[in-house]
C-alpha cells in the first residue's frame, strides 16, 4: 500500500518538529516533501549492518 502522506524534507533544519502535508512540498517553509513512510524491514538485507551503524553514529 503506497502512502499519500508526506514529510518536508527539511524538517529538521527548519522546524521544531515533523511537518506532514498531502501535497508535494511543505506548507510551512515550501521545501521538497517526501514519502514519509520507512522502509521496509528486510532480514537478509546486505546492507542493513551498515544503515544501522550510520544510524548510531549520526545519534552520537
Amino acid at each position: 500500500m503506497h502512502s499519500d502522506i508526506r514529510v518536508c524534507s527539511a524538517w529538521r533544519e527548519a522546524h521544531d518538529r515533523p511537518v506532514y502535508t498531502l501535497t508535494s512540498t511543505c506548507p510551512a517553509c515550501g521545501s521538497d516533501a517526501v514519502n514519509s513512510a520507512p522502509a521496509r524491514f528486510d532480514p537478509a538485507d546486505p546492507h542493513g549492518e551498515y544503515r544501522r551503524a550510520l544510524k548510531r553514529r549520526d545519534r552520537e
